[in-house]
């Protein structure tokens, strides 16, 4: 009797595990069925571009798309949009989450789907990832009877501007009614060739807190220095003492960076100028560091500017925590991966990366991971950074980013379903 038991069990995990990998084949054979739709969206969002709480025509589209595929959706957080696909059963609920926002960036790439609004560009991979988000709800709405659960799909406007619109979403219940289990983003990465996707646990992007600073002195005729304290005198030995707070404080072996992005101050040549502002951005994987670098800040520029006289405002003006990817849900996207493209199809990245994302606020809420996707590739172009007015992407990738995605959501509702 144990033994006949035994075989049955045996019989079944196999055929569960048949089952799912079947499933997944399909999933794959579905993203390379829907890629050419989802080149035209990735092509349609890019020639439209919409910077931060102005996604307005973006979420008009991605609404339409939504309910061609019969997914209810709604907006919030002013031009975000919620879209729910429900299965065989209400409960679990794991999530899918994209950024919508584009750059204040003129394009100068050439492309034939060029952006047509001046000024505005998709330049850090936002079309594509809605592109990609949209044919992973076309393949789950392909495969909803054998979803154990719910998808939402999070189309988040504001990635690019701290606070970031995450935190709008969040308070518009994107998490809740009923509560998701689990979330799961993507970001394009130009450093990873096409065809691979890199993973990392725990701390993937850094911790971020900018800053405005406005260094005040006292303003005077350009002949008479000796009247005035030149606030850009001022400034200009802040910025240079700032190098070395990272250099000179901080482990060399942690990492964090201090950047002042912009100055303003003056008005013309013969005038000394009495106001200078800066913002700056203070970025790390560690919050210690990042608070011995904001403390090391605050101690340099009170002691410049008590040396020269002058006073100053220094104003945090918001954060992003850092990206911390949880190891179990890792492994639903790393095994997915390996399913459908096989292991060499995955990079583990060794360190994380400085920039900031506010995906990290969803993180705070329940587990989840991102994923970057691979789509570097020099026949196409797609050789430059992110915030270039160069930046393009190989739109090929697009067939991994959304099965990898939707095959992840499928495995996660399978196994908690």
């Amino acid at each position: 009797m144990t033994a006949g038991r035994s075989r049955t069990g045996a019989s079944r995990a196999g055929n569960t595990v048949e089952k799912a990998q079947n499933m997944l084949e399909k999933i794959r054979d579905l993203a390379e069925n829907y890629y050419r739709r989802m080149v035209e969206l990735r092509r349609y969002f890019h020639a439209r571009p919409e910077t931060a709480f102005e996604e307005i025509e973006t979420s008009k589209k991605i609404k339409a798309e939504l309910s061609l595929l019969k997914i209810k959706s709604s907006s919030h957080a002013k031009t975000g949009v919620l879209g729910v696909l429900q299965g065989t059963k209400e409960k679990p609920v794991c999530a899918l989450r994209s950024d919508i926002d584009a750059l204040p960036i003129h394009e100068k790439t050439g492309l034939p789907f060029r952006s047509k609004n001046n000024g505005r560009m998709h330049a850090c991979g936002h079309d594509m990832h809605m592109a990609m988000v949209l044919g992973a709800a076309m393949i789950l709405r392909d495969i909803k009877s054998e979803l154990k659960g719910t998808v939402r799909f999070i189309f988040q406007p504001a990635e690019e501007v701290p606070p970031g619109g995450a935190i709008e979403m969040i308070k518009a219940g994107a998490m809740k009614n009923p509560p998701v289990k689990m979330i799961f983003a993507l970001h394009n990465d130009p450093n990873i060739r096409t065809g691979k996707i890199g993973v990392r646990d725990d701390v993937m992007m850094a911790e971020v807190l900018d800053f405005n600073l406005t260094v005040r002195g006292r303003g005077g005729h350009g002949a008479r220095p000796h009247d005035t304290i030149d606030s850009i005198v001022v400034a200009s030995q802040i910025i240079d003492a700032a190098q070395a707070i990272v250099s000179r404080q901080i482990n060399p072996s942690a990492q964090a960076v201090l950047t002042i992005g912009t100055i303003e101050g003056g008005s013309a040549r013969n005038i000394i100028a009495g106001e200078v502002f800066m913002r700056g951005t203070i970025r790390g994987t560690d919050p210690k560091s990042v608070q011995k670098v904001k403390k090391g800040l605050e101690q340099m520029i009170t002691g410049i500017t008590n040396a020269y006289g002058a006073k100053y405002n220094l104003e945090y003006v918001a954060n992003y925590p850092a990206l911390k990817n949880n190891p179990a849900a890792n492994r639903f996207i790393i095994e997915t991966a390996h399913k459908l493209y096989g292991k060499k199809s995955v990079t583990y990245l060794e360190n994380p990366g400085l920039g900031g994302e506010d995906f990290a606020r969803y993180l705070q809420y329940v587990p989840g991971a991102m994923f970057r996707l691979g789509v570097r590739n020099k026949k196409v172009g797609a050789v430059h950074q992110w915030h270039s007015d160069m930046f393009n992407v190989d739109e090929e990738a697009m067939k991994i980013g959304s099965a990898v995605l939707a095959g992840a959501v499928y495995n996660f509702l399978e196994q908690k379903g």
